[in-house]
């Protein structure tokens, strides 16, 4: 090449655009009217890169194309979101009499494997072997991997056993094959057989290990592994995250000699999924002055860690964060800023990006529906529910447990026994234990506790303790059938003597009725049994800060301020409401002086009398709950309204009889705004398209909000 093509070569390199594209364009046209050459190829190769169309259209303004130019283009299309269209191009360089080379079939083939045309391979398989090219290692390579990957393993093994001289790329597919079928004894023996193991033939085995959740496998193959990369540290990384060690993962993470952004979003998704979001937004931190660039996956981990915590402002900041890189915000991310807006309380904003997403697919009506469910928008939920239909998205046994449940929480009997009825009449899908048990879950907090029990009794499967739980809790709600609730408890207790809720629950409903001796019984069975009660928190983030509060919290270094404030307040509230402490709830045998000093210092009065310490008085008060907050509380709520000048709080008594129901509920008044974000249903349900709502069906956390 002259000298001009040299500084073409890098200046074409160095493009990013189809502008700069365009200038390079020009330039070549200036210098060499004929259009031929090496620098041609360069542009059409980086214009394959950056603007697809744009290359096709100069390929077919070249008279003689060479085998190089659709190379380019079928390379290019083969790692597009549209690899079906290399097939169409192979055709036409066929047309044009252009003569594929070794080169063509390998991206070839891999646009077959991308877009899951096994016809179209075989047919490009034919021309492998009419061309004379069928002993090309890279082709037959790619050939393995397709067939491997439409699961016609035989076909894949008649590749293999063809290969003359099987080069290490041919057994590494093939390899790879196995472990993508979960066929780990034979992937074993084929690895045990190979002469010439590379890296990719050790991550590959670790990898099949860690998929199987065999983390000991895997450990022992790392351990003798001659060399490692990147990769061998992210498979086993990714081991310990599936195995549910996060300790592992942590000293994996460490020890790591070189980290790449898949270990970051693994770190980030293993702490996020695992509960420690304060230590997923710190890695965060960390990982931005490595100076790691973050991406979609990274975001979703972040705002899920926010959505746990009810970190609002953490989490709009991401949300900046995005917006101000220009950030791509795909379906999925949009799906998770949704769902982190739904559980801070941001219902409204939540719903402004939900009809912003441009494709919304079924995980996107899930999501929405699950937030208008935990805020008490059952309706609405309902509403999204036929808008979905309507649209051609077909529910799935996710959107019925989130429907069900919004049903439950706003006691709409008939509504959700219709839906459980249409799931196998309209829509083909069988109940499963969790939709009955939404369903005993809404019949017996609506007090019908001898249709509930109807329902454990006909349906097709065995009540799980979720199901068998809804039912308790009905007892609990309506103290009418005391021994329906016996039962029903000492079975939960047999089945579940590790989960404290069981204990707790049962002990209450025993006080209720004044069966003080019964009640002690079960607490002191559950101190036997070595099960601690899961202790009731309130979070609350003030300027980016979320501060911690337990039941009669001494911890927090503002404690005289705040027991101060909430003296203040209590006085106020008996001399100017006229307020007394509703010691009824209080189900312990004491005195009712004691009572009243129970009710004094619940976690979510102290992080209010924080909030009222600290907050301006423009700022909306956000609490964030581990367990269901109770009617007193919101009791006390709706009386510091009328006694604070700068909170304007109100509730109405049928508001406030939901809330003692634990039906979600938003109460708004004066511009203020209280909402109960749900309460943890308890079911269950594991699926890989329940990653943001499973908070909500699993241990989901619930909040309400309090504006000045």
């Amino acid at each position: 090449m002259p000298p001009v093509s040299n500084a073409l070569h890098s200046f074409l390199n160095s493009c990013k655009t189809r502008e700069q594209l365009k200038q390079a364009h020009a330039h070549i046209l200036k210098h060499d009217p004929s259009f031929e050459g090496p620098a041609l190829d360069h542009l059409l190769s980086s214009y394959a890169r950056a603007h697809l169309p744009y290359a096709k259209n100069l390929l077919g303004l070249l008279p003689h194309p060479a085998p190089f130019h659709y190379n380019s283009l079928i390379r290019a299309l083969s790692v597009s979101k549209h690899p079906q269209r290399s097939i169409s191009l192979f055709r036409q360089m066929l047309l044009r009499g252009t003569r594929p080379n070794n080169f063509t079939y390998p991206f070839l083939v891999k646009s077959c494997t991308e877009a899951s045309s096994i016809r179209s391979g075989v047919m490009v398989h034919t021309h492998v072997l009419k061309s004379g090219l069928e002993i090309d290692p890279y082709i037959q390579s790619a050939l393995i991997h397709m067939y491997a990957g439409a699961k016609e393993i035989e076909s894949a093994w008649k590749v293999f056993d063809g290969c003359s001289d099987r080069q290490t790329v041919c057994w590494n597919s093939m390899l790879d094959g196995c472990v993508k079928l979960g066929e780990m004894s034979q992937a074993r023996v084929l690895f045990q057989r190979m002469e010439c193991k590379d890296v990719v033939s050790w991550n590959t085995m670790i990898n099949g290990w860690v998929i199987l959740g065999e983390l000991d496998e895997a450990r022992e193959l790392f351990a003798q592994m001659p060399e490692r990369n990147v990769v061998s540290w992210n498979s086993m990384l990714a081991g310990h995250v599936k195995c549910g060690d996060v300790q592992g993962a942590c000293k994996v993470f460490v020890e790591m000699p070189q980290r790449d952004i898949v270990s970051w979003n693994t770190m980030l998704a293993c702490y996020a999924q695992s509960g420690h979001s304060n230590e997923a937004l710190e890695l965060f931190d960390e990982m931005k002055s490595a100076g790691m660039m973050p991406t979609d996956a990274t975001f979703v981990s972040l705002l899920s860690a926010c959505a746990h915590l009810g970190a609002l402002d953490k989490g709009k900041r991401l949300h900046d964060y995005i917006d101000r890189n220009n950030i791509e915000i795909s379906t999925i991310l949009a799906t998770a800023l949704v769902d982190m807006y739904a559980k801070c309380g941001s219902i409204v904003r939540a719903r402004e990006i939900f009809y912003g997403i441009e494709k919304k697919d079924l995980l996107a009506w899930n999501t929405m529906i699950a937030g208008m469910a935990m805020h008490g928008y059952a309706e609405d939920a309902l509403g999204l529910f036929s808008e979905m239909t309507e649209s051609g998205t077909m529910p799935d046994d996710i959107t019925f447990v989130v429907a069900l449940s919004a049903c439950s929480h706003a006691g709409m009997v008939e509504e959700g026994r219709c839906l459980l009825d249409s799931m196998q009449k309209k829509y083909g899908i069988d109940p499963k234990v969790e939709h009955y048990g939404c369903v005993v879950d809404l019949l017996a907090r609506s007090g019908l506790l001898e249709a509930a029990m109807e329902l454990t009794r006909a349906m097709p499967m065995e009540p799980n303790a979720p199901a068998l739980g809804a039912l308790l809790g009905g007892c609990r709600i309506h103290e009418n059938n005391i021994k329906v609730a016996e039962n029903v408890g000492k079975h939960l207790l047999n089945i579940q003597p590790n989960q404290s809720g069981r204990y707790v629950l049962l002990s209450n409903i025993y006080a209720t009725v004044n069966r003080w001796e019964d009640a002690r019984n079960v607490r002191s069975m559950m101190l036997a049994n070595g099960v601690a009660k899961i202790p009731g928190l309130s979070m609350i983030e003030l300027k980016g800060v979320l501060h911690q509060f337990v039941a009669g919290d001494q911890s927090h270094p503002e404690t005289e301020k705040i027991y101060w404030k909430l003296a203040e307040i209590s006085g106020r509230l008996k001399v100017e409401a006229g307020y007394l402490p509703d010691t009824k709830q209080v189900l312990l045998d004491i005195e009712e002086e004691e009572k009243e000093n129970a009710l004094s210092f619940h976690s979510e009065k102290l992080a209010i009398a924080f909030a009222l310490l600290n907050a301006s008085p423009d700022e909306t008060i956000r609490v964030v709950k581990n367990l269901r907050p109770l009617y007193r509380v919101f009791s006390h709520f709706a009386q510091i309204s009328g006694t604070d000048s700068r909170a304007a709080l109100g509730m109405t008594e049928s508001h406030c009889s939901y809330l003692l129901l634990g039906i979600s509920c938003t109460a708004r008044h004066s511009g203020i705004e209280v909402c109960f974000i749900g309460e943890p249903l308890g079911f269950n349900v594991t699926s890989s398209k329940m990653q943001f709502i499973s908070q909500h069906v699993e241990t989901g956390m619930t909040g309400f909000t309090i504006g000045h």
